[in-house]
């Protein structure tokens, strides 16, 4: 997993490894002007487009500069320099970098407090104004040129991060920022990219390695890291060769209301295709015609009869489209403890009924989306403080939280906030939280520890979701997503 730097340690990180690489600043800037402009040619692979680069006097504006110089010796022919010379001062490597530029026919036009902008002609912006180390709001004649930016409507591609957004703390929707379409980022995503709040700022981020010593980045306290590809290829375990449906666990789903059979289907489609040995459903009788025809797999456990078929289940998932049976939910604690799995109408059930919250047994899994975190545990002004307020009941009451958003936040018992990064907006369709509890559980009948089931569920039920956007589908329904799942596991073979 990658561990997300804040901005100071993001500079500890560029000190150290210039110390000890060793490597003299202005290189290392080169490096990572180098790392964008691959990524930028990338993207923009028209020699022709023209190109404005908007530069601030300081570090981000020194990448700027470089990129400029190293876009013209790619072949790029029409390029102009602007710089906003709005500060006293200017750093050691932005001034070497103009002195190079100096040696090059782009055009470098500086401007001063209360100069007016002309119009922009070019086709393609680089925002190289201000970088990660800024914390607090635009104002005066940065304000002014990032507005003039934004107005002009071109193409904008930020150099780390946007002008205007903060790297990490509370991010303001109300702030302004430069609107970027891409941001080609150094070394690692900055915290706030993973905010809605930041979707004003930039459409897209990717990351370019820089050269930085990851040694020294992975001995930094954080408590945010990204779950990667190679870390769910490793918790995975295939199956055995020798291996039969007992092997695999049994989940149980408490689900369904007469009105809301779907949910329950969904999940327990889920749980079927990723591989739980067996799956029970405990629904309402008026749903056993649509669960048969539907997922055959699925056995049907009657609600009457749970309290004593409970012991032959290895894990349980309660909550999709439960409705008023939600009332179950005490008596299910006062059972023997098994793998939980909480989401939905159970999560309701939990806002009006809060002393059961440390009823759960430990390490019970939470699956709520933003409103019904709120009502959960309190309203948050900004999704910094959500998170916050995530890590801090967690830890007090033991248990995992998987907040769901574009960017999945689990929030483990000890404060750590693992990133879950697959998803897409495709998959923005009624049923996909209930199959992802159908994930979550199926993976906890299976044998995995809490943690491993919600790191594992996260990024398959997001990966299934990104295999069929990246086939051509512009929305993913639920139940698509669903028969995709045994695929993106399949893929995890590499």
């Amino acid at each position: 997993m990658k561990t997300i730097m804040t901005a100071a340690q993001t500079r500890d990180a560029d000190r150290y490894t210039i110390e000890h690489l060793p490597i003299a600043s202005v290189d290392l800037m080169e490096n990572a002007s180098t790392a964008f402009v691959t990524a930028f040619i990338q993207r923009h692979p028209n020699r022709h487009t023209r190109i404005l680069v908007c530069c601030g006097t300081g570090n981000n504006g020194g990448d700027g500069l470089a990129i400029a110089r190293l876009l013209q010796a790619g072949g790029y022919d029409d390029i102009a320099v602007w710089v906003a010379r709005f500060a006293d001062r200017e750093s050691d490597d932005f001034a070497a970098n103009i002195a190079r530029l100096h040696h090059t026919p782009i055009p470098v036009t500086e401007f001063f407090p209360a100069d007016e902008f002309p119009e922009i002609q070019q086709h393609v912006v680089i925002d190289a104004l201000l970088g990660s180390g800024l914390n607090r709001p635009l104002e005066g004649d940065w304000l002014r040129l990032v507005q003039h930016l934004n107005q002009a409507h071109r193409s904008t591609v930020s150099v780390d991060i946007p002008s205007g957004l903060r790297a990490d703390g509370i991010v303001s929707e109300q702030e302004e920022a430069i609107h970027a379409d891409d941001v080609i980022t150094f070394q690692r995503p900055k915290l706030s990219f993973f905010f809605p709040e930041s979707a004003k700022a930039m459409a897209d981020f990717h990351v370019v390695d820089i050269g930085l010593d990851e040694g020294f980045i992975e001995r930094l306290p954080s408590n945010y890291r990204v779950v990667e590809t190679a870390d769910i290829q490793d918790m995975y375990r295939h199956r055995e060769r020798f291996s039969h449906k007992g092997t695999y666990g049994h989940a149980l789903i408490v689900a369904g209301s007469v009105n809301t059979m779907g949910a329950a289907i969904l999940a327990s489609g889920a749980s079927v295709y990723v591989g739980a040995g067996l799956t029970s459903a405990c629904i309402p009788p008026e749903g056993l015609v649509a669960l048969n025809a539907r997922h055959p797999e699925v056995m049907y456990c009657s609600r009457e009869r749970l309290p004593e078929a409970w012991n032959r289940f290895d894990a349980v998932a309660i909550g999709p489209g439960l409705g008023s049976a939600s009332i179950h939910l005490p008596a299910m604690l006062t059972y023997p403890s098994k793998p939980l799995v909480v989401d939905a109408d159970a999560l309701s059930f939990l806002s009006e009924n809060p002393k059961l919250l440390r009823k759960l047994p430990k390490l019970s899994i939470l699956t709520p989306h933003m409103k019904e975190f709120d009502r959960l545990f309190g309203p948050s002004s900004s999704w910094w403080d959500r998170v916050q307020r995530a890590r801090k009941q967690a830890s007090a009451l033991q248990l995992i939280i998987v907040l769901k958003n574009r960017y999945t936040f689990i929030v483990l018992p000890d404060g750590n906030v693992l990133i879950n990064p697959t998803g897409n907006p495709a998959m923005a369709s009624g049923g996909m939280g209930d199959v992802l509890t159908g994930v979550v559980v199926s993976l906890l009948a299976q044998g995995y520890t809490p943690q491993e089931a919600a790191i594992l569920g996260c990024y398959l039920h997001g990966l299934a979701g990104d295999r069929l956007f990246a086939a051509g589908m512009a929305v993913v329904p639920a139940t698509r997503a669903i028969t995709e799942l045994p695929h993106a596991i399949a893929s995890l073979r590499g």
